[in-house]
């Protein structure tokens, strides 16, 4: 190509990412008066937080006035574990709080008691009632308030950008390169800064809550490339009500308020299996445990005919499902013409979360890499081995303004921003060498050859023997993945998009299989049936910094105040979402 047609973009600070951290961070960057600008592949009104339902986490006590920050953290850690970062769930669950005033500010429609009170409900393994929303839409109305926040201050956001590199030299951040995914102009931004906030890697497997094209791994990708590592990349949370059917939205979420509301999990014969997992707790039992007994009774023979499990609430009162399941109701009216207020949802469970993600450091969730900061569900160190219901959407706007103060004051003291001409050569090569070829691998084919694969070897349960299957599998794709054919056509650069996510699910892949092998222990989402204890000796992030390179990282003891505040909690008559 014709390199003088690259547009060139400078910018004090590169957000990638359209959803809520990116947009959080970019408007303290523009509310302190620092030039920032927001790149992605979604739209930024339809990006992956518009799905979150359920709820937003912050001890406000304005239900409970027992509720605090530390009850907080120790419901966290409780919940991770043991595998949550002491200090970054400190700094969360401490600056909640603050994150809920921000969305007050800028306008955002927060369910309210008749005094005027923001309400609050119970959600999963919380003490007391501490999760803010908005109806069943609280992750659309979050990314709505942000878009209308970061419109009036005038923030440039590319949503029809598609980041391959981030570019460095010698260690440090000196911005982008990327392709616009309608005409594939290239693009070469220019920043004193790069803060990662594209996402996870839910989209490798083959029922997930993702959308197509989103959570491929990308965050894993660009930050290894750029010379970061992956922390904990095993740990991912399987939903457990993901539908079947239709293929092309199988893993869409049917809400856990649908069992908080008094749904009933059957199998294919009509039993109440939750009577052999959790008797006590039955359907409200926590997500990771509700998820394996799904799993069991389908592997086990006892699933339906498509392989997954009845969810019902037929039973429940027709008003019940309107008022409280609305969401749901529309659904599934949409998606397979079922009136859930007659008959039961065929579901199995789903890849949810990303757990794992990026190395960070708590403090201000900067990277391996000088310049390089991750927020969102593309960092790590606040789930551990099971979120906490409610959390991801808090996690957003407290490292989002933390992340944004700190990168305002590293681009003040830049002295100057070195460049390097061959990063930005090998950036431009990989591009050019993948349109170039033409070879006989079709993308979406090896995709859905790599999600098979992660099903099946690293889904729900996981051992030994299927692990190492995996590996071999991925060793064949990958082999394969130097033979695929990209063919742009006038509708857009699409199919060059897909390459790039083949390649980034596949680094996600390798990343979450060898540290599953690594993990010889049961602890929360991650089950290992030939290891079905969980071992103390384990209590230790894996980090991952390439194939066949994992080291084990320490973590501090869970400081007094919070640790006696550690308890099991019961779920019963709470969401559990």
């Amino acid at each position: 190509m014709d390199y003088s047609s690259e547009h060139q973009i400078a910018t004090s600070v590169l957000v990638i990412g359209t959803g809520g951290a990116g947009l959080r961070a970019a408007i303290e960057l523009a509310e302190r008066g620092v030039d920032v600008l927001v790149v992605g592949k979604r739209t930024k009104g339809d990006a992956h937080t518009t799905l979150a339902a359920g709820g937003i986490n912050a001890a406000l006590a304005t239900m409970d006035r027992e509720d605090t920050w530390q009850q907080h953290a120790a419901d966290t850690i409780k919940e991770s574990y043991l595998l949550a970062r002491p200090e970054t769930v400190r700094i969360v669950t401490e600056n909640a709080a603050r994150g809920i005033d921000d969305l007050q500010r800028w306008g955002m429609p927060f369910a309210r008691e008749a005094d005027g009170r923001i309400s609050q409900r119970f959600f999963g393994a919380h003490t007391y009632r501490r999760t803010a929303f908005a109806g069943d839409y609280t992750g659309l109305e979050i990314q709505r308030t942000l878009v209308n926040r970061a419109g009036q201050l005038g923030i440039q956001i590319l949503d029809t950008c598609y980041v391959t590199r981030i570019l460095v030299h010698d260690n440090v951040v000196f911005g982008a390169y990327g392709f616009d995914l309608d005409n594939g102009r290239r693009y070469v931004f220019h920043a004193d800064a790069v803060i990662l906030a594209a996402g996870g890697h839910t989209r490798i497997w083959r029922r997930t809550s993702s959308r197509r094209d989103e959570n491929t791994g990308d965050s894993f990708r660009l930050a290894l490339l750029a010379g970061g590592r992956i922390r904990d990349p095993e740990l991912v949370q399987f939903h457990p009500s993901g539908l079947i059917e239709p293929e092309n939205a199988a893993g869409t979420l049917v809400s856990e308020a649908a069992r908080g509301e008094g749904g009933i999990l059957r199998n294919a014969a009509g039993e109440r299996f939750m009577t052999r997992y959790d008797p006590e707790r039955m359907e409200l039992s926590t997500r990771d445990r509700v998820a394996l007994a799904a799993y069991t009774e389908i592997k086990e023979g006892r699933g339906t005919t498509h392989g997954g499990v009845w969810l019902d609430v037929s039973h429940l009162p027709r008003e019940t499902i309107m008022q409280r399941l609305p969401r749901v109701y529309q659904t599934m009216l949409e998606l397979q013409m079922l009136d859930i207020t007659r008959g039961p949802i065929e579901i199995a469970p789903t890849a949810h979360y990303s757990m794992g993600g990026v190395w960070v450091r708590s403090h201000d969730h900067g990277t391996d890499v000088e310049g390089l900061y991750a927020i969102g569900e593309a960092s790590s160190g606040l789930h551990g081995a099971n979120r906490l219901g409610g959390n991801s959407l808090i996690e957003l706007f407290v490292y989002g303004r933390i992340v944004g103060e700190a990168v305002a004051r590293y681009s003040a003291e830049l002295s100057a921003q070195r460049r390097s001409p061959g990063a930005l050569a090998d950036a431009r090569r990989e591009v050019d060498e993948l349109l170039a070829t033409d070879g006989k691998e079709n993308v979406r084919a090896l995709q859905r050859a790599l999600r098979d694969t992660m099903t099946e070897h690293a889904g729900v349960v996981r051992d030994d023997a299927g692990i190492r299957t995996g590996l071999s599998d991925l060793d064949q794709i990958e082999a394969r993945m130097t033979h695929i054919g990209v063919h742009p056509d006038p509708a857009g650069f699409q199919d060059l998009a897909h390459a790039y996510d083949l390649k980034s699910s596949a680094i996600a892949a390798r990343a979450t299989l060898e540290a599953a092998l690594e993990r010889r222990e049961t602890r929360g989402c991650h089950n290992r049936s030939d290891y079905p204890e969980l071992d103390p000796d384990l209590r230790v992030n894996l980090v991952w910094s390439g194939p066949g390179r994992i080291e084990r990282e320490d973590i501090p003891e869970v400081p007094d105040d919070i640790a006696r505040l550690m308890r099991e909690v019961s779920t019963a008559g709470k969401l559990v979402e």
